[in-house]
C-alpha cells in the first residue's frame, strides 16, 4: 500500500513538472514572438538596434530586452530610447505580461498609443515621449493599477485626459506636456495622493484649475503654462506644501495672486501672461527658498516690493509689462545671486539705485520702457563684468554713453535707444567680441568732424554684429568708407534722420544677409547704387526724403522678398521699371513727391501682394491707370494723385474690394465714375477733385457705411446731389467747383434742382460738343494775348516781373471746362 502510494506521488510530480515545463515553455515562445511582432512593425532602424534580435542570442539578450529575476525567461523591461526607430508601436507589447517598464522615448515612432497596454497590470513605468504618437490617450490606461509613471510628453495627441487615472492610485508623475490635449483636468487626479509630478504644459486645455488638486501633498512640480485656463488661481494650491515649483503663465488667468502662496517651501513662482490684478501680496516675502519670481505680464499696479531685497536665493525676478510705479527698490542690491532682473514697460520713476550695481553676478538686466532718469555710472562696466544684455531704452537718461561698457566683455545686447544721451558714440564698442546688437537710436549723439565716426571702423571688429541703429540723432557728415568692413552677417542696418551727407556705397551689396536698411531723412545724393539688387534677402529698403537722382535701377527686381519700399520724397526720375513686379511679396510701395515720368508698369499694378498702400503721388506719371489695377485685391490705400494720368478710371479698379482710401486727385481723368465703384463698400476715403470727370454723382456713394471723406470738388458734375449717408455731413463733403449740381442739405449752398433739370441732363452731351471747341478758341486766344503782354480773364500773367502769379495750363484748361 506504501509502495503504491509512493508510486502516485511520483507520478503526480511528473505531471506537474511536465505541465509546468510546458506553461514555461509557451510563456517563453509567446515573449519572443510578441518581440519580433514588436519589430516586424518598425520601418526604420538607422543605428541597427535591433540587428540583435535573431536566433544567435537568447531573446532575453537582445538590445534594450530585459527580463526578471524571479521569473528569468519572462520580459520584465523594454528600453529603446532615442535611437530613432520609426514606425507604429506594436500592441503584441500587451502580451509581455510581466512587462514593468516600457521606455521608447526619443524615437520617430507614429500612430495611436496601444488601448491593448492596459492589459499589463504589472506595468509600473509608461515612457513614449518625444515621438509622433497622435490619436487619444487610452482610457484602458486607468487598469494599470500598478504604474506609478506616465509620460506622454511632447507628441501630437488629442482629446481629454482620461478621469479613470484616479485609479491608479500608484501614479507619482504625470507628465502629458507638449501635446494638443484639451477639456478640463479632471478633478478627480486630486485623488492620486502620491502624486509628486503633475505636468500639463503646453496644451490646449480650458476650465479652471481644480480645487480638488489641494488634496496632492506630496505635490513637488504643478506645472500647467500654455494653456487657455481661466478663473484664478485657488487658494487651495496654498495646501501643497511640498510644492516646490509651481507654473501658470500663459494662460487666461484673472482675480489676485493668494496670499497662501506665501506659506510654501516654493523654489520657482512663474505666473507671468496672464490676467491678475492687484498688488504683489506681501507674504511672498515668506518665500526665503525661492530662486525664480516671475509675475511679468499682468496688471499688477502699486510699488515693487522692497521685501523682494529679502529673497536672498533669488536668481531670476521679472516684473516686467504691469502697471508697477515708484522707485526701484534700493533693497534689490541686496540680491548678490541675482542674474537675471527684468522691470521693463512699467511706469518706474527716479534714478537707478546706485546699490543695483552692486550686483556683479548680473547677466541680463532690462529696465526699458519706464520714466527713469539720470546718468549712467562712468564704470558700468566694470561693476557688471558678467553683463550680456543691457536693455534701457526708452527712459529720460541722459549724459554720456560710458565708454567702459567694453570692459563687460560678454555684452551681446546693447539697447540705449529713445533716451537723451550726448556727446559721441564710444568707438571702445568694437572691443566688444560678443556684441550683436548695438541699438543707440532716438538720442542726442553727435559726430560734427570725422574722427567722431571712428565707432564704425570699431566695430568692424564685432564679426558677430546683427543689429546697428544709430537712427534719429545728430550725426553729420560723409558716411566712412569703413562700414562696408562691417560684419557681413549685418541683419539690420538703420542710419535714418541724421545729417549724414555723401551718397549711399555702392559697395552695400556685399551685405548679403541684410533684410532691414534704413537710410532716410538724411541728406544723401547720388543715385541709388545698381548694387543693392544683390541684397536679396532684403525686406525693407529705405532711402526716402533725400536728394536722391537719377534713375531707379531696374536690378532692384531681383530683391523677390522685398516686404517695403520707401523712395519716396527724393529726385529721382525716368521711369518705373516693370522688375519692380518681380516682387512677389512686397506689401508696400512709395515712390511719391519724385519727378518720376511715363506710364504706370501694368506689372507693378499686378501686384496683388501690395496691402498697406501704393503710394505714387506727386510725380509726373501720365497716360492711362491700367487695367491691372483690379489686381490689388488686397490693398488699403492706393494713392495715384498729383500725377498726369488721363483717360477713364478703369471699371477693374472695383475689384480692389478691401479698400479703405483711394486719392485720385489732380489729373486729367474724364468720364464718369465707374458703376463698380459700388464694390468698394469699405471704403473710408475718395478723393477724384481737380479732374476732368463728369456725369451724374452716383447714388451708392451715400450707402456707404463708413465713408467719412469725399472730395468731388473741381470736376464737371452734374444733376442732384444725394442727401444721405456721407452727403449729410458739411464737414465730410466737397463739392466745389462743378457748376452744375444741385440740391443735397442746405448747408452746401446748392442751387434748387429745377423741374427740368433731368431733360438738361440729357443734352449735356451735345453741350460739351459745342463748349470744347470754344474753349479751345478762347485758349488759343489765351495764349495769344499773354505772348503781346495782355491780362486776360483768367488771370494767365507771363510778366517777368510776377512769375509766382502765374496761373498753371491744368489750372486753366479746368476753368475752360467748366464755363
Amino acid at each position: 500500500m506504501g509502495g503504491f502510494y509512493l508510486i502516485f506521488l511520483i507520478n503526480l510530480l511528473y505531471v506537474i513538472s511536465s505541465n509546468s515545463a510546458s506553461s514555461d515553455f509557451e510563456h517563453t515562445a509567446a515573449d519572443r514572438s510578441s518581440l519580433l511582432s514588436f519589430k516586424s512593425l518598425v520601418t526604420d532602424d538607422p543605428y541597427k538596434a535591433l540587428s540583435s534580435w535573431n536566433d544567435s542570442l537568447r531573446y532575453c539578450k537582445w538590445r534594450g530586452v530585459s527580463c526578471s529575476r524571479r521569473h528569468p525567461e519572462r520580459v520584465a523591461a523594454l528600453e529603446l530610447d532615442s535611437l530613432l526607430l520609426a514606425g507604429p508601436i506594436s500592441p503584441s507589447l500587451a502580451n509581455l505580461t510581466f512587462l514593468q517598464r516600457i521606455s521608447l522615448s526619443g524615437n520617430r515612432f507614429a500612430g495611436l498609443v496601444p488601448k491593448e497596454l492596459g492589459r499589463l497590470h504589472r506595468l509600473q513605468y509608461l515612457n513614449l515621449s518625444v515621438n509622433s504618437l497622435y490619436g487619444t490617450i487610452p482610457p484602458s490606461l486607468g487598469n494599470c493599477s500598478n504604474l506609478q509613471v506616465l509620460t506622454l510628453r511632447s507628441n501630437m495627441l488629442q482629446g481629454l485626459i482620461p478621469s479613470n487615472l484616479s485609479q491608479c492610485l500608484q501614479l507619482r508623475v504625470i507628465d502629458l506636456r507638449n501635446n494638443f490635449i484639451e477639456g478640463e483636468i479632471p478633478s478627480k487626479l486630486g485623488s492620486l495622493r502620491n502624486l509628486t509630478q503633475l505636468v500639463l504644459g503646453y496644451n490646449n486645455l480650458t476650465g479652471i484649475i481644480p480645487t480638488t488638486l489641494g488634496n496632492l501633498g506630496k505635490l513637488l512640480i504643478l506645472d500647467l503654462p500654455f494653456n487657455s485656463l481661466t478663473g484664478s488661481i485657488p487658494s487651495s494650491v496654498g495646501n501643497l506644501s511640498s510644492l516646490l515649483y509651481f507654473a501658470v503663465y500663459n494662460n487666461n488667468l484673472s482675480g489676485l495672486i493668494p496670499p497662501s502662496l506665501g506659506s510654501l517651501p516654493l523654489q520657482t513662482l512663474d505666473v507671468s501672461y496672464n490676467s491678475l490684478t492687484g498688488t504683489i501680496p506681501s507674504s511672498l516675502s515668506n518665500l526665503s527658498s525661492l530662486n525664480g519670481l516671475s509675475v511679468a505680464r499682468n496688471n499688477f499696479y502699486g510699488l515693487i516690493p522692497s521685501y523682494f531685497g529679502a529673497l536672498l536665493l533669488l536668481i531670476h525676478l521679472d516684473c516686467s509689462e504691469n502697471n508697477l510705479s515708484g522707485e526701484i527698490p534700493s533693497s534689490l542690491g541686496q540680491l548678490s545671486s541675482l542674474v537675471y532682473l527684468d522691470l521693463a514697460l512699467n511706469n518706474l520713476s527716479g534714478k537707478i539705485p546706485s546699490s543695483l550695481y552692486n550686483l556683479s553676478s548680473m547677466v541680463s538686466l532690462a529696465i526699458n520702457s519706464n520714466q527713469l532718469e539720470g546718468t549712467l555710472p562712468l564704470d558700468i562696466g566694470n561693476v557688471f563684468p558678467n553683463l550680456q544684455v543691457l536693455l534701457m531704452y526708452d527712459n529720460l537718461l541722459e549724459g554720456r554713453v560710458p565708454t567702459s561698457l567694453s570692459n563687460a566683455s560678454e555684452l551681446g545686447d546693447v539697447e540705449l535707444g529713445f533716451n537723451s544721451f550726448t556727446g559721441t558714440i564710444p568707438s571702445s564698442f568694437g572691443i566688444l567680441q560678443s556684441l550683436y546688437w548695438l541699438d543707440i537710436s532716438n538720442n542726442q549723439l553727435e559726430a560734427n568732424k570725422p574722427s567722431d565716426w571712428n565707432f564704425i571702423a570699431s566695430l568692424s571688429n564685432c564679426t558677430n554684429l546683427q543689429v546697428l541703429d544709430i537712427g534719429h540723432n545728430l550725426l553729420q557728415g560723409m558716411i566712412p568708407t569703413s562700414i562696408v568692413n562691417l560684419s557681413m552677417g549685418l541683419d539690420i542696418l538703420a542710419l535714418d534722420n541724421n545729417q549724414i551727407s555723401g551718397s549711399v556705397p555702392t559697395e552695400i551689396g556685399k551685405f548679403i544677409n541684410l533684410t532691414f536698411l534704413d537710410m532716410s531723412a538724411n541728406l544723401l545724393r547720388g543715385t541709388i547704387p545698381a548694387e543693392i539688387g544683390q541684397i536679396r534677402n532684403l525686406q525693407l529698403l529705405d532711402l526716402s526724403n533725400n536728394m536722391i537722382s537719377g534713375e531707379i535701377p531696374p536690378t532692384l527686381g531681383n530683391l523677390t522678398h522685398m516686404n517695403r519700399l520707401y523712395l519716396c520724397i527724393n529726385e529721382l526720375e525716368g521711369t518705373i521699371p516693370p522688375t519692380l513686379g518681380d516682387m512677389a511679396i512686397l506689401e508696400l510701395l512709395n515712390l511719391s513727391n519724385n519727378k518720376l515720368s511715363g506710364s504706370i508698369p501694368k506689372e507693378v499694378m499686378s501686384l496683388s501682394s501690395l496691402s498697406s498702400f501704393l503710394d505714387l503721388s506727386h510725380n509726373l506719371l501720365n497716360d492711362s491707370l491700367p487695367l491691372e489695377v483690379g489686381s490689388l485685391i488686397n490693398i488699403r490705400e492706393v494713392d495715384l494723385s498729383n500725377n498726369k494720368l488721363s483717360g477713364e478710371i478703369p471699371s477693374t479698379i472695383g475689384e480692389c474690394q478691401i479698400l479703405e482710401s483711394l486719392y485720385m486727385e489732380g489729373n486729367f481723368f474724364q468720364g464718369p465714375i465707374p458703376s463698380t465703384f459700388s464694390n468698394l463698400r469699405g471704403l473710408q476715403e475718395l478723393d477724384l477733385a481737380s479732374n476732368l470727370l463728369s456725369g451724374q454723382i452716383p447714388e451708392f456713394l451715400d450707402e456707404f457705411p463708413d465713408l467719412q471723406y469725399l472730395n468731388l470738388s473741381y470736376n464737371n458734375f452734374e444733376g442732384q446731389v444725394p442727401i444721405t449717408g456721407v452727403f449729410k455731413n458739411v464737414s465730410a463733403v466737397s463739392l466745389s467747383g462743378n457748376r452744375k449740381l444741385c440740391g443735397g442739405i442746405p448747408e452746401l449752398h446748392l442751387p434748387n434742382c429745377t423741374s427740368n433739370a433731368s431733360a438738361n441732363k440729357h443734352h449735356s452731351h451735345e453741350l460739351k460738343a459745342i463748349l470744347i471747341p470754344i474753349g479751345g478758341v478762347i485758349l488759343f486766344l489765351t495764349i495769344f494775348f499773354c505772348l503781346v503782354g495782355s491780362l486776360i480773364k483768367y488771370g494767365l500773367i507771363c510778366s517777368s516781373a510776377s512769375p509766382k502769379d502765374r496761373l498753371e495750363m491744368t489750372e486753366v484748361a479746368k476753368e475752360l471746362n467748366e464755363a
